[in-house]
C-alpha cells in the first residue's frame, strides 16, 4: 500500500540538564541545543524508517530554527511544510531529570514560532497528498494550532485517509480550555490510539475501570487499534481480528539501560503506525515498535535515538541471539 504520513506541530531546541535531580531555579550545567518536538521526533524515525512524511511547523529567523529544519531534512522528513517566522524566535525547552523515567520541564512554545503555528501556515497541496495523519496531544498547545489540526482532520478523512493519535499529556496542556473539547473530537476520528500507561486514566468513562474495560469503551466507539504503552513493562494492544472479535496482545519491552527516555515513545509510534500502514501484522508491528523505543533510550538527546528499520532488525536479531 502506497501511503504518505503528516504530522504538525512543535519543532524546537532542547537543552538537557547534566545532572540527575538538578534543580531549574539553581545555577547548573545543560548540554544542547538538540533538535526536538514530539512530532517532530516522530517524522524523523517515520523517515529513517524509509517512509514518506511531512511536516508541518514554524520555526524563527535564526540558527536554532535552521538547526532543527537542517536536522529533519538529513533525516529524510519532507520540510517544504516548515515555514520561518519573522515575528517569533524558534521554540525551546529545559529539561530536568528526577529519575530514570522522570523528567521535569520548562517549555518556551505558546510565545515561539512554532506557537503562532495555524491553518495558514498549512500547504494544502502537500496536505492533500497525504493519506495519514498523526496528531500529537502536546501539540494542541493553543486555539490556533487546535483550528489547524481539525481542518487538517478533517480533509484527511474526508479524503478516505486514517488518523493516529498520541494523547502525550504535559501538565501545562491542562491550562488550555480548548484542549479537553479538541481531544473528544479527536476521538471520534481516531483509527490508532496510542495511550502511555500513566494516560488510560485520562480516557476512562468513570472512575476506578479497569485498563481492560477502558480500551473496550474506546474499540466501540470506533477506534481500530490500541496500544498502551509502558515502557520498560512492555506495551499492551487491543483492536478487532477481520472477524469483529477483540484481540488483545501483550509484548514484554526490550531490557536496556535507559541513559536518555526522551522521544521513546515517539519512536514507539512511528514505528507502529508506519509498519502497520505499510501492511506489517500487528506482533511484528509492535516487535518493531519496542525495538524503536528501545534503541531510542541508549542516546543522549530526544532525537539521537532513531533507527533503520536496518538497525531495528539487527537489534531484534541480537537480542533473540
Amino acid at each position: 500500500m502506497n501511503f504518505k504520513i503528516c504530522t504538525m506541530g512543535e519543532l524546537l531546541v532542547e537543552f538537557l540538564a547534566k545532572e540527575q535531580h538538578q534543580r531549574f531555579d539553581e545555577i547548573g550545567e545543560f548540554i544542547g541545543p538538540f533538535p526536538s518536538g514530539a512530532p517532530a521526533i516522530f517524522a524523523s524515525q517515520i523517515a529513517k524508517l524509509g517512509f514518506p512524511v511531512v511536516f508541518f511547523s514554524c520555526v524563527g529567523k535564526d540558527v536554532f530554527g535552521k538547526m532543527c529544519v537542517q536536522r529533519l531534512k538529513a533525516d529524510g522528513v519532507i520540510i517544504d511544510g516548515i515555514s520561518t517566522h519573522h515575528k517569533a524566535t524558534t521554540g525551546s525547552a529545559f529539561v530536568s531529570y528526577k529519575g530514570h523515567n522522570e523528567r521535569d520541564f520548562i517549555f518556551n512554545i505558546p510565545n515561539s514560532a512554532c506557537g503562532l503555528l495555524s491553518f495558514d501556515h498549512i500547504n494544502e497541496n502537500l496536505l492533500k497528498d497525504c493519506n495519514h495523519l498523526h496528531v500529537m496531544g502536546s501539540s494542541l498547545y493553543s486555539f490556533r494550532v487546535i483550528d489547524a489540526m481539525r481542518k487538517a482532520l478533517d480533509r484527511v478523512k474526508n479524503n478516505g485517509g486514517t488518523i493516529s493519535f498520541d494523547p502525550n499529556l504535559r501538565k501545562e496542556m491542562f491550562d488550555i480550555p480548548e484542549m479537553e473539547a479538541s481531544f473528544d473530537y479527536i476521538m471520534d476520528y481516531t483509527d490508532i490510539f496510542l495511550p502511555s500507561e500513566s494516560e488510560v486514566s485520562y480516557f476512562a468513562s468513570q472512575s476506578g475501570e479497569s485498563e481492560y474495560q477502558t480500551m473496550m469503551t474506546l474499540l466501540e466507539r470506533g477506534v481500530k487499534h490500541i496500544v498502551v504503552k509502558g515502557g520498560a513493562k512492555g506495551a499492551n494492544y487491543y483492536g478487532r481480528d477481520q472477524h469483529n472479535n477483540v484481540q488483545t496482545l501483550q509484548v514484554e519491552s526490550y531490557g536496556v539501560n535507559a541513559v536518555d527516555p526522551t522521544g521513546a515513545g515517539d519512536c514507539f509510534g512511528a514505528t507502529f503506525v508506519s509498519l502497520m500502514l505499510a501492511g506489517y501484522d500487528v506482533e511484528s508491528a509492535l516487535q518493531y515498535a519496542n525495538a524503536s523505543g528501545a534503541l531510542a533510550v541508549l542516546q543522549k538527546g530526544p532525537m539521537e535515538g532513531t533507527s533503520t528499520l536496518a538497525q531495528l532488525q539487527q537489534f531484534i536479531a541480537s537480542q533473540a541471539s
